[in-house]
């Protein structure tokens, strides 16, 4: 009984030890109201243009359209964010996105909105975007350090499911009994719950790293040396695949509730939870990991691919959200393992840099893959667009059977912190 006592008391240790630093506690606490606001309104949003245009393709313009600016200025946000304080871009990013929740449900409640002011916001919130993402996936190793990273990364991702649980779930709710204004204006106001715990650090804790000086040819310098780095730039080649046509569930999961089983917005968001709650039970059993070794991103990506497809064969709602529980384990698998390795494998003044292109790969590539899984799923019915996620997996994971499996490990790159300065 004492062993087993000392056992999950280690465990927990193991797969908690990112929140005993106050910083990421902060973080972690603010992070939870916020991106439960966000899967709000993602599936308010998703809702909005199906009831606005009844189109698979105008709702995959929609999300392609908040990633656009990723896929463009991506390294631009990395640059700046090799060069500037992340938690100073982070009080600024933060608070923008919620003055454009705010006014998307302005817009809403006062049945103004047309279908271009969603398209509008969109890119907004995606401009926005550009400089915020690399900032937060960066900002993990300030916060905690780089032997505690990829435990760090994976407690946020456990974090984004279980939000991606309760934000449906309230959304659903929120959308049968009082209408969609409510998830905007509610996700509006969750961003200032980060901006509050941001102020609440302690910046002398925070383990910076010293900004890069301001020169030409930052970004090419970026490009080249991912290039120049294999494992680097076979990782991001796995996870611009998968990015491009999985990770498009917004649009799949809308479109497989919508068409298939002939569902409303609670149907939408019972696959969406479940999805979450598999990417939180899997994030827990992932958390005590580390390192990364990227080799392990191929049968991750086999093991994802697998899974979305027997999702998409379901017969039924609730086997299809059975089926999900599993696809959000594999999918977090996939997702921290990727994020883990870009970050301990890259140099620390080019990690801005290089978490940028993950945004490209992981994120602005929707704008790609968006319409081309609704047009796919209206063409060749909702299934299939599930389906398509699937196939690309298991493409991915062929790929890298022939590339990160010849790639060696780098020794960590953890470099030294530079001394605290202004956040």
């Amino acid at each position: 009984m004492e062993l087993s006592l000392k056992r999950l008391q280690s465990f927990r240790q193991e797969t908690f030890s990112s929140l005993y630093i106050r910083n990421y506690r902060l973080y972690f606490i603010g992070q939870i109201i916020s991106t439960s606001g966000t899967f709000m309104q993602s599936v308010a949003q998703a809702w909005l243009v199906l009831d606005l245009t009844h189109s698979g393709t105008a709702l995959g313009l929609a999300t392609a359209l908040q990633y656009l600016p990723i896929l463009v200025l991506g390294p631009y946000g990395g640059v700046m964010t090799d060069r500037l304080a992340k938690r100073r871009i982070l009080f600024w990013t933060q608070s923008l996105s919620g003055v454009l929740g705010l006014v998307l449900g302005a817009l809403v409640a006062t049945g103004l909105v047309r279908v271009w002011m969603v398209y509008l916001l969109a890119l907004g919130l995606g401009l926005v975007n550009v400089f915020d993402n690399p900032t937060r996936q960066t900002f993990h190793m300030e916060l905690v350090g780089p032997d505690k990273v990829r435990n760090a990364v994976t407690l946020y991702s456990i974090l984004v499911n279980l939000a991606r649980i309760a934000g449906p779930a309230l959304a659903g709710t929120l959308i049968a009994t009082v209408g969609l204004a409510p998830c905007f204006i509610i996700n509006g106001l969750s961003f200032g719950a980060v901006v509050v715990m941001l102020a609440l650090m302690r910046p002398g804790d925070l383990l910076r790293t010293p900004p890069v000086p301001a020169e030409k040819g930052q970004i090419r310098e970026g490009f080249r040396y991912v290039a120049a780095t294999p494992v680097l730039a076979a990782t991001l080649l796995l996870m611009a695949i998968v990015g491009t046509l999985t990770f498009e569930f917004q649009v799949s999961l809308a479109l497989l509730a919508h068409a298939t089983f002939q569902g409303g917005a609670r149907s939408y968001a019972f696959l969406t939870s479940a999805m979450g709650l598999g990417a939180a039970l899997g994030g827990i059993r992932f958390a005590s990991r580390k390192g990364a070794a990227p080799r392990q991103l191929v049968s991750a990506s086999l093991l994802f691919g697998l899974a979305v497809l027997v999702a998409a064969c379901m017969p039924s709602l609730v086997l299809a959200g059975v089926a999900m529980v599993a696809v959000g384990v594999c999918s977090i698998n996939f997702s921290s393992l990727g994020n883990s390795t870009l970050q301990l494998e890259s140099s620390p003044r080019m990690r801005g840099r290089v978490m940028s292109l993950w945004s490209v790969a992981f994120l602005g590539s929707t704008t790609i893959g968006g319409p081309i899984v609704g047009w796919f799923a209206e063409v060749a019915g909702a299934r299939w667009g599930l389906a398509l996620g699937g196939l690309a997996a298991l493409a991915a994971a062929a790929l890298g059977a022939a590339t990160l499996r010849r790639v060696p490990s780098l020794p960590l790159a953890t470099g030294t912190p530079g001394p605290p300065g202004p956040s």
